[in-house]
């Protein structure tokens, strides 16, 4: 029999423990696209929240499963739970829907007579964006949009210079500024979603670079870099995790020489100043608009 998982359910839906997981937020798991049509038994997912990205990911499943086979699918219930079960009747399946621990879950048996697959997964799949230039895909970070954070810290970066890294690189957009400055000699760009490490890939075509899905808290801190540049996520699961942002701050130190620059750009309510301070041998806020705040920080 063969099983997927979809991301990580919380425990008390009973999660298959040996299933293939095909979450792109899981560095090492199967892309679900890579799936054959009608090869699987059973998929359980924990939906993501996102409308698009959500619809694609179901509509992904559904053609993965054989006839007869089974869709487990839950999400919070104000996290595109309370969708769920309209959302996969529009696919023109029959739906049996329960509610456990804040969640709704949906139980699909595949049968004949589905619609509309593979208009959710076009509408869910990389894209060109115009306006923006690049190629992203809708569950990136900013998939659609230039993030106001982002910009600022690179209107504020100075010509950077050396081997340096950009932890959680999204599509590209900082990698593409900090490379302007041709005294860059190497760029290591690292993002925990598969997705956005593909989408790097299109948009930062530069001899310079190497890209990496990889979680940034668990990287060798091997103390060579020059500069690292950053736009840390604070969200972890949906929830907000000042901890991430945090634990960037003390891996980007030690992934610093003596000397290394740390460009980080955070949202004004988050409390980075106390490990900027401990981690670093000088932190100066740098900018402060707009809801933001850019520091530079000096091993």
């Amino acid at each position: 029999m063969t099983t997927l998982l979809y991301g990580r359910p919380p425990a008390v839906f009973d999660p298959p423990g040996a299933a293939t997981q095909t979450s792109p937020l899981i560095p090492g798991a199967t892309a679900l696209e890579s799936v054959a049509e009608g090869s699987v038994d059973e998929i359980m997912i924990y939906a993501p929240p996102g409308v698009l990205e959500r619809r694609y990911t179901l509509a992904l499943a559904l053609k993965a499963l054989k006839p007869g086979g089974r869709l487990d699918v839950m999400a919070p219930k104000d996290k595109g739970g309370s969708r769920l079960k309209k959302e996969l009747e529009a696919f023109g399946a029959e739906v049996g829907e329960s509610a456990k621990a804040h969640h709704r879950r949906c139980v699909v048996i595949k049968g004949d007579g589905l619609t509309g697959l593979d208009a959710a997964i076009e509408a869910g799949a990389p894209r060109l964006v115009p306006g923006l230039e690049a190629w992203s895909q809708p569950g990136v970070f900013a998939w659609d949009r230039i993030d106001p954070g982002s910009a600022l810290l690179a209107q504020t970066l100075p010509p950077l210079k050396g081997a340096g890294a950009d932890l959680g690189c999204g599509y590209g957009a900082l990698a593409t500024v900090a490379l302007r400055s041709p005294a860059v000699t190497t760029l290591r760009l690292y993002d925990l979603d598969r997705r956005a490490v593909e989408m790097a890939r299109r948009n930062v075509e530069d001899a310079r670079v190497t890209i990496e899905q990889a979680d940034v808290r668990t990287l060798p801190t091997e103390g060579d870099l020059d500069f690292i540049v950053t736009n840390p996520p604070f969200h972890d699961g949906g929830a907000e995790d000042k901890r991430l942002g945090q634990t960037f701050i003390r891996q980007a130190a030690g992934m610093l020489k003596k000397g290394g620059t740390l460009w980080l750009v955070a949202n004004r309510h988050l409390p980075y100043e106390a490990e900027l301070n401990e981690a670093f041998k000088r932190v100066r806020m740098v900018a402060d608009t707009g809801g933001y705040k850019v520091f530079e920080a000096v091993k």
